[in-house]
């Protein structure tokens, strides 16, 4: 048996809705990717009880269908699509070589890194049980917002994006409990100025969720006040945590530019990084949309730079 690797024209990490979107554009313009799904096959929307707002479905989807969905259409054009996880890369150039599960060894021209971001949680037994049967507990107030319109609902986080969040909230919901850990803000002084001169927030500062109460959907929260020790109930019907992402990114640290935050850098109206045939999509590179409808578009993207990167090298 031959131990020579393979070397492919196009290589996508990743199984979300730019990794997908990458395949199917790749595969159309027949660059024959390969894509390795890694740890979470399907992404975070696997997460996710209901999709209202991708285009294409005026009914909906849960979250695991659609990605069903696109991995489907991805296939359909001949996609190869791999179990594994990407364990250790080398981008010097000009082939770029990857291993996955530690063992296999894999060489292409052009790399498409769709690895995703996570969000931060609690970690309370409650918060974790009820977000998994989509029972009210989301960290995504754009996405799921709509659903909790007329009721009242919880958001933890003291920052820009949880501002914004809570400020989102407030034109759907008559009140909204903004709990905040400190006994100010982490957001910036316009930001925060929005949210307290917005009627329908109050700020619970000092106060930190104890609990989430409800059997198969959110029936309310217990906070506790960490100054004071001063329990206190909450009458709400959904959680929003807006406490921070982090990308899946630390693999690439020693070869990419990233940003504080962990998010990899890319050229400026192009998904190429700073080194040549490797380009990003999807919410590694994304801090401030992370919607399926924006990742796919940047995995299309990546597929259309790189089929025109490999016809500059003179490879396809």
């Amino acid at each position: 048996m031959s131990t020579t690797p393979e070397i492919l024209d196009c290589l996508i990490i990743g199984s979300g809705p730019a990794a997908f979107s990458a395949a199917i554009y790749a595969a159309r313009a027949d660059l024959k990717p390969v894509v390795i799904e890694g740890p979470l096959p399907g992404g975070q929307l696997t997460q996710t009880t209901e999709v209202d707002n991708y285009p294409g479905y005026p009914d909906g989807r849960t979250g695991p269908e659609m990605m069903e969905d696109l991995k489907k259409q991805a296939l359909r054009f001949k996609t190869d699509v791999r179990s594994g996880w990407v364990t250790k890369v080398d981008l010097t150039g000009p082939i770029h070589k990857v291993w996955v599960d530690e063992k296999t060894e894999i060489h292409a021209h052009t790399v498409i890194i769709s690895t995703g971001a996570s969000a931060k949680w609690l970690g309370l037994p409650n918060e974790i049980r009820l977000r998994d049967i989509g029972g009210g507990v989301t960290a995504c107030a754009v996405c799921d917002g709509f659903f909790y319109k007329g009721q009242t609902v919880a958001l933890v986080g003291a920052g820009d994006s949880a501002a914004e969040e809570a400020t989102y909230l407030a034109k759907l919901c008559p009140k909204v409990y903004m709990l905040v850990r400190r006994d100010e803000f982490r957001a910036s002084k316009a930001m925060m100025h929005r949210v307290l001169n917005t009627p329908q927030i109050e700020v619970l500062y000092n106060t930190e969720v104890k609990d989430v109460l409800g059997d198969q959907v959110v029936e309310g929260i217990l906070t506790v006040n960490n100054k004071t020790g001063e329990e206190r109930k909450l009458n709400v019907t959904g959680l929003f945590l807006a406490i921070g992402h982090t990308p899946a990114t630390e693999l690439f640290k020693d070869w990419l530019d990233r940003d504080p935050q962990g998010y990899l850098k890319h050229d400026p109206d192009r998904t190429s990084t700073k080194v040549a045939g490797v380009f990003v999509a999807g919410d590694a590179a994304d801090r401030v949309y992370r919607q399926a409808v924006t990742s796919a578009g940047t995995g299309c993207m990546a597929a259309l730079d790189a089929e025109r990167y490999l016809a500059v090298l003179g490879v396809h």
